[in-house]
């Protein structure tokens, strides 16, 4: 009797406990199909550039509480719009992967507003040896002759960075941007503001581009003043050696004699004056007067032998006749 109501009891909280996990369940899926959404993603890997269709995207069901912003819930909405960057297999298609509504498929759907693509020539050395893929930046070297009026200056090769942190759009006819494998093409496409564009067309017709591939997170802007023939083997140019010897030549020195006062200056221009040499004879007294000294004949000699042009005049001091020159 006791074991009949023993498995009598042990069947009843069996088939409860049964009803209870079943119960459980149904509550748990009810509660958590209604956290769903239903979120449009890529169905295949797209590029960028390209014209989405139906059959690229397809419904997911997503957390409603992770939903990104800006994702699509219809695939109506997404017909004929165009992606400005790739999308991999069940990556969301978001309103910020997408190109303007109204926006062509191509290269001109990936040219950010305000901005130009220009493409330019290059070859396995000048394109970083393949190196430089859709997605980077590089920096553009120009090397060309620079313009002087002065001739004596023979340095007038230079090598110069003009642009810098410019990203590269296409390597010939391919945009996308997920393969790190170096490709060697002969263009590349570049995007560019108005006024670089006008730069690199002039610095390719005056002089040859060079690639140099930088940091996708490095902004820093490299203040050069560019590379010249004498600066790579630190030679100074000759007119700046023949302005420094030039700068240190000292002066000539010229001797000169001491000079007599203001008061006889004058005293011996005017007896100079009154009595010219040429047509007045010489007194007594100035025949009576002592030869000139050897001091006088030694600066007299001094003068002559200096090379700059003096100019001498004849002073009478008295009784004493001596030349004084300036």
């Amino acid at each position: 009797m006791r074991t009949t109501r023993t498995w009598l009891m042990l069947s009843v909280a069996l088939i409860a406990g049964l009803i209870a996990v079943l119960l459980a369940s149904q509550w748990l899926d009810a509660k958590s199909g209604s956290g769903m959404t239903k979120v449009a993603v890529a169905a295949t890997d797209i590029s960028l550039g390209q014209r989405l269709t139906p059959e690229m995207v397809q419904l997911v069901d997503w957390p409603s509480r992770s939903l990104p912003p800006g994702a699509y819930q219809q695939i109506d909405h997404l017909e004929g719009r165009v992606l400005k960057t790739n999308l991999l297999r069940g990556e969301p298609v978001l309103l910020a992967k997408l190109a303007p509504q109204g926006t062509q498929g191509g290269l001109s759907a990936v040219i950010g507003e305000g901005k130009r693509a220009i493409t330019v020539r290059v070859n396995d050395v000048i394109g970083v040896a393949g190196f430089a893929l859709p997605g980077n930046y590089v920096d553009i070297i120009v090397n060309t002759q620079r313009e002087s009026g002065d001739t004596a200056v023979r340095d007038k090769t230079i090598s110069k960075i003009v642009l810098e942190r410019i990203l590269v759009l296409a390597v010939a006819q391919e945009v996308g941007r997920d393969d790190t494998k170096s490709r060697v093409v002969n263009a590349v496409t570049l995007e560019v503001t108005p006024q670089q564009v006008e730069k690199i067309d002039l610095a390719r017709s005056v002089g040859t581009l060079s690639l140099v591939l930088r940091n996708q997170i490095d902004p820093r802007v490299a203040d050069t003043t560019g590379a010249t023939k004498n600066s790579l083997l630190e030679q100074v140019p000759e007119p700046v050696k023949l302005a420094e010897q030039r700068t240190n030549t000292p002066a000539p020195r010229v001797k000169r004699l001491p000079q007599t006062s203001p008061k006889n200056k004058d005293a011996s221009s005017a007896v100079a004056n009154a009595q010219p040499a040429s047509t007045a004879p010489p007194t007594s007294a100035t025949n009576s007067a002592s030869p000139p000294s050897s001091a006088n004949a030694a600066s007299t000699a001094s003068i002559a032998a200096t090379s700059t042009p003096q100019t001498c005049i004849g002073v009478i001091n008295g009784l004493r006749n001596a030349q004084e020159c300036y």
